[in-house]
């Protein structure tokens, strides 16, 4: 999530990223994507286990803030927000 282009980003994981990302939109929970205002859904990486998903966010959370921009950039140059996209199909 991010709340603009080249803005605050946030990684996390879930089951159900629809849902997730849904609720930080909406900013239902408190927490640093309210606080941030990390609405846009920039990028995201399906897995097929939690446990896959979760050393995939654990290495994306240690590497740098260039690497994560890389990341972005080249899955989603304009940096769309991709929220409609996993949510209506």
């Amino acid at each position: 999530m991010a709340s603009k282009r080249n803005g605050t980003l946030y990684t996390g994981v879930t089951s159900n990223l629809p849902q997730r990302a849904w609720q930080h939109r909406e900013g239902v929970a408190d927490g640093f994507t309210r606080r941030y205002r990390c609405k846009m859904l920039v990028w995201f990486e399906m897995h097929d286990n939690m446990e896959a998903a979760i050393v995939r966010e654990k290495q994306i959370k240690a590497g740098s803030r260039k690497k994560k921009l890389a990341l972005i950039e080249s899955f989603n140059p304009q940096w769309q927000d991709l929220y409609g996209d996993i949510a209506y199909g």
